[in-house]
């Protein structure tokens, strides 16, 4: 048990210090959305941090280090560089100007140290599955990884469509709803949610990171809840023919579109 209190003290360590790092190169820009790509960041920090602490058995820790470092970087870039030169996000701004002289303060403990809490628990399983164990990849690792393929495939995919589709002049106002996103109106969450279930299933096949089930059940729920709930309230009031492309799409898990005659 002293393996697994080690690992997830120097975890919870590396998101406190990156975090507040954060914060403070938030200030002098005003813009604390550069959380969001401290967001992939973080976990690729807590996966190296792990592995070096937690002296696994060498496939597993590196197998997870590797899944969460590809994806992390890669949404650390994509986010990186969709947020480059638009300035601070529009949910973010209504928190400034709600908080006011304090949000430079409040956002240390309501932005910064609170996602770093959210990625620490979602990040459990890779941390309790860096103790040694004699248990090396198995069956149920090699379907982990499957699964956080289709994932990764979704995620990439979507963000990359979506990305392709707004740098198009003739796009202004209009609404994507083909390649993946005919199948389900947030290809890249699905994708996201999946890269965690994946996660979850190489590191189930140690004891302990069995427990941590939580974690792909709470990306999920941010992900299909909030992040969804959230989006499609903002898009049904700007974006014009929505509520058709709702009728017919699915919203999270992929499927063929409905008809609608």
């Amino acid at each position: 048990m002293s393996g697994n209190i080690d690992v997830l003290a120097a975890a919870a360590l590396v998101i406190v210090i990156l975090m507040v790092l954060s914060w403070v190169i938030s200030i002098p820009l005003r813009n604390v959305g550069i959380v969001d790509i401290v967001w992939g960041i973080g976990f690729m920090s807590v996966a190296w941090v792990s592995a070096i602490t937690g002296d696994g058995d060498s496939s597993r820790s590196n197998l997870l280090t590797a899944m969460v470092t590809v994806w992390g970087a890669r949404l650390a870039v994509h986010l990186w560089r969709r947020n480059r030169g638009s300035g601070e996000a529009h949910r973010y701004r209504a928190l400034r100007k709600r908080h006011g002289d304090r949000f430079a303060t409040n956002s240390l403990f309501t932005v910064f140290l609170f996602r770093g809490l959210l990625i620490w628990v979602v990040s459990l399983p890779v941390q309790l599955a860096m103790v040694p164990e004699t248990t090396g990849v198995g069956f149920l690792a090699v379907l982990g990884v499957g699964v956080w393929g289709v994932g990764f495939f979704f995620e990439s995919v979507g963000d990359s469509q979506l990305a392709a589709f707004k740098a198009n002049p003739e796009n202004e106002g209009l609404l994507l709803t083909s390649g993946l996103w005919k199948y389900t109106r947030h290809p890249n969450y699905f994708g996201d949610a999946c890269v965690w279930w994946g996660i979850f299933l190489v590191a189930a096949e140690t004891t302990d990171a069995r427990y941590a089930i939580v974690s792909p059940l709470v990306m999920t729920l941010l992900l299909k809840v909030a992040g969804v709930s959230l989006l499609e309230r903002s898009l049904s009031s700007r974006k014009p023919g929505y509520a058709d492309y709702v009728e017919r799409t699915s919203p999270f898990i992929p499927r063929p579109p409905r008809s609608t005659s």
